[in-house]
């Protein structure tokens, strides 16, 4: 596996552990799902990994964390009943993919029409 280990100082590690308090949306032994506090849409919900993954990159070699992941996500549409009207999945590699926290996080968005840009 290619993840990285270290998430001591990492704020989804904290979320994850329950240190951090958050608006939890769903959990399993693999992946938590929790509203952002930075909402970009009526539905804005981050889906990560209980455990420190640093980028998408890092799960090339992970197929099943990463379909977990997504199917938590879909999960997670489904129960803000996005399904109907439409909801956009999106993550962030990099400094220049606009990925500002260093752990694997899958956006949720919807609620509202969401835009044909991603820019």
């Amino acid at each position: 596996m290619t993840a990285n280990t270290s998430g001591a100082d990492c704020i989804f590690c904290a979320i994850a552990r329950g240190d951090i308090p958050s608006e939890g949306v769903y959990a399993d032994d693999h992946v938590v799902a929790f509203r952002d506090i930075n909402p970009q849409a009526p539905a804005h919900v981050l889906v990560v990994p209980r455990r420190h993954v640093s980028s998408i990159d890092a799960l090339k070699d992970d197929p099943e964390l990463l379909g977990r992941i997504m199917a938590a996500a879909v999960t997670v549409a489904q129960a803000e009943n996005l399904a109907a009207s439409g909801y956009r999945l999106a993550t962030n590699h990099g400094r220049d993919g606009a990925q500002t926290v260093p752990h694997l996080h899958v956006h949720v968005l919807g609620g509202r029409s969401l835009n044909g840009r991603l820019g």
